[in-house]
């Protein structure tokens, strides 16, 4: 099987080489994004493990920030690649607002090369879904484009149908985090007992991470024994 994704990886290479996104040079190890492009990423790599709040120090080993050793997040680890500022926010912005796909195809490929190295392989990969009505508004679901490759490279099985956010809460930005709890209160819900054990929730961006813990509660109230965050970019 991945002599034959080779071979189709280098069919298309050759007919369709990548482009970088950003600036428009070809691109680098068969992604959308050159050489030059994917060095200048702004890389998260001093943060909370719990969280992955970004430290303004360095730190020698693994550590929490202030907030997770005062209230605990329902969910256990969380891998932030990027941080969300530059190259990256342009990525993510002109996805989410632009409907910019070959953006989820890229953001879910670095994504991946950087779980499948730093993370323990889930069950199954959960993207944070959009209540129906911000769905029919922007007629698709950024999480779950980003999750398709992800879930594609790592032959880890998609579920978008287990959990429903039933509750349409406003825009986030420039809340402060309470509200954002506040906000999000039971704005998930799980229609079912989930039978597995490890599950990986799949957004865009943590800004506090409000939105990532309220689906947590609902995945370990269903029975989930560890729930793991991957997001492209931390704010």
């Amino acid at each position: 099987m991945n002599k034959v994704y080779n071979w189709l990886t280098i069919i298309q290479d050759t007919l369709l080489p990548p482009t970088c996104i950003l600036c428009g040079n070809p691109g680098y190890n068969s992604l959308d994004i050159c050489k030059t492009c994917y060095i200048r990423l702004p890389r998260n790599n001093l943060c909370c493990y719990r969280c992955a709040e970004i430290f303004t120090v360095a730190i020698a080993v693994p550590a929490l920030c202030g907030r997770c050793l005062s209230e605990t997040p329902a969910f256990d680890e969380t891998y932030a690649p990027f941080i969300h500022q530059e190259e990256i926010r342009h990525l993510i912005t002109g996805l989410k607002f632009g409907a910019q796909f070959k953006n989820a195809r890229l953001l879910g490929s670095l994504l991946a090369e950087y779980v499948d190295k730093a993370a323990e392989k889930p069950d199954c990969i959960i993207p944070v879904p959009l209540h129906k009505a911000r769905y029919h508004e922007r007629g698709y679901n950024q999480a779950l484009e980003i999750a398709r490759t992800v879930s594609k490279t790592l032959q880890i099985p998609i579920d978008y149908s287990s959990c429903v956010r039933h509750k349409d809460t406003p825009h986030q930005t420039g809340l402060t985090a309470k509200k954002r709890r506040q906000n999000l209160r039971r704005a998930f819900s799980v229609k079912k007992t989930i039978d597995i054990h490890n599950v990986a929730i799949l957004d865009d961006v943590m800004t506090t991470g409000s939105t990532a813990n309220a689906l947590a509660i609902e995945l370990k109230r269903a029975g989930v024994s560890r729930v793991d965050v991957w997001v492209c970019a931390r704010a």
